[in-house]
C-alpha cells in the first residue's frame, strides 16, 4: 500500500471540513468591537466582530465574509483561538500562530499566505 500523500489527504479533509462547517460564522448584534478588510487581488473579504466581557476578554466572536477556503478556514480557526483572550492578547498574535492553527506550510506560496493572514490583519484593527 502506498502512503504517499497521506498527510496531504488529511490536510485536505481538515480544511474542507472546516470550510463546509465553519466555526464562529455569523453576526453579533451590537458587538463591542468590529473590523473588516479584504484582499483585492483574490476577492477575499473578512469581517470580525467580538463582544467583550466586563474583564475585557473576548466572550463571543464571529466572522462573516467570503473567499477562498484558506482565508475562510484561517478566520474560523483564529476566531476559535481568540475566545477568552483580551484584545491586547489577540493583537499580539503572530503570523506563525495563524499558520500553526492552519497546519500548512505556505512559505513558498505568497498569494495563499496573504489569504491565510487576512484575518490576522483584521484582528489587529479591532
Amino acid at each position: 500500500m502506498n502512503n504517499a500523500g497521506t498527510s496531504s489527504d488529511i490536510y485536505q479533509e481538515f480544511i474542507m471540513e472546516i470550510y463546509k462547517n465553519p466555526l464562529n460564522f455569523g453576526k453579533i448584534e451590537k458587538p463591542s468591537v468590529s473590523a473588516s478588510s479584504g484582499n483585492p487581488s483574490c476577492g477575499d473579504n473578512v469581517e470580525i466582530a467580538a463582544r467583550l466581557d466586563k474583564s475585557g476578554r473576548i466572550s463571543e466572536i464571529k466572522f462573516n465574509g467570503k473567499g477562498c477556503a484558506i482565508s475562510q478556514v484561517s478566520t474560523s480557526l483564529l476566531t476559535e483561538a481568540l475566545k477568552g483572550k483580551t484584545l491586547e492578547q489577540a493583537k499580539k498574535m503572530k503570523k506563525e500562530d495563524v499558520l500553526e492553527l492552519l497546519r500548512i506550510d505556505l512559505s513558498k506560496n505568497p498569494t495563499r499566505m496573504k489569504c491565510a493572514l487576512l484575518p490576522l490583519d483584521v484582528v489587529k484593527m479591532l
